[in-house]
């Protein structure tokens, strides 16, 4: 694959405890240029990555990211599964150069298949995540409870909205403040007189007339 080396590094560290030299110096030696190296100072988790943003949008069809290490360029598998898969998409290659995944460099066909099988372990887990979501739902379900989030609005909440809706001085923002639910929220289940509606009388267990 012809183009451009273009380097990403990270450390998490961004108060001078951790610095980069190491990767730096090994992305300069696999023959990356200075100024085609990105970093960032930043945990894996952190969405915002500046630098990775700045790199990833510099990348060509027919370049090749390096990374010194796996860990540098995905908050987790998913993502890191994810990243790849998108930069495979634009014609664009990775290279691992240490670590669990060296191994890795898409660019080669032994390369594309140690990936693979990274790709096929992230999928295994979200089929696992899912699964779990649902036999948790289910066992939920068979205990008499719905399973999810729990509604914001109670009983209590629609009686309160109930009440202070029907009288003309209430604010409806101080009232969305003090029972915790949006406007949006507050509207589904009480109208502007204080009235029932769908969403109220289903709280209140009662049925629409």
């Amino acid at each position: 694959m012809r183009g451009v080396l273009v380097g990403y590094a990270r450390v998490s560290k961004s108060d001078g405890r951790q610095t980069l030299d190491l990767q730096r110096d090994a992305l300069l030696a696999a023959g990356i240029t200075a100024k085609n190296i990105y970093e960032d100072h930043a945990s894996g988790r952190n969405d915002d990555r500046p630098g990775l943003a700045a790199c990833i949008k510099a990348l060509r069809g027919g370049d090749t990211l390096v990374v010194w290490k796996l860990d540098r360029l995905g908050r987790n598998l998913r993502h890191l599964v994810n990243t790849v898969q998108d930069l495979q998409a634009e014609g664009i290659g990775l290279r691992v150069l240490t670590g669990q995944g060296a191994a890795i460099d898409t660019t080669t066909p032994a390369g594309k298949l140690v990936f693979g099988i990274f790709a096929a372990l992230a999928e295994f887990e979200r089929e696992l995540i899912s699964e779990r979501t649902r036999a948790g739902l289910a066992a939920a379900r068979a205990r008499g409870r719905a399973g999810g989030r729990k509604p914001k609005m109670t009983a209590a909440k629609v009686r309160l909205a109930q009440a202070a809706m029907g009288k003309p001085e209430t604010r409806v923002s101080a009232l969305c403040r003090e029972i915790g639910v949006s406007r949006q929220t507050l509207y589904r289940h009480v109208g502007p007189q204080g009235e029932l509606r769908a969403a109220g009388l289903q709280v209140l267990g009662r049925k629409a007339p």
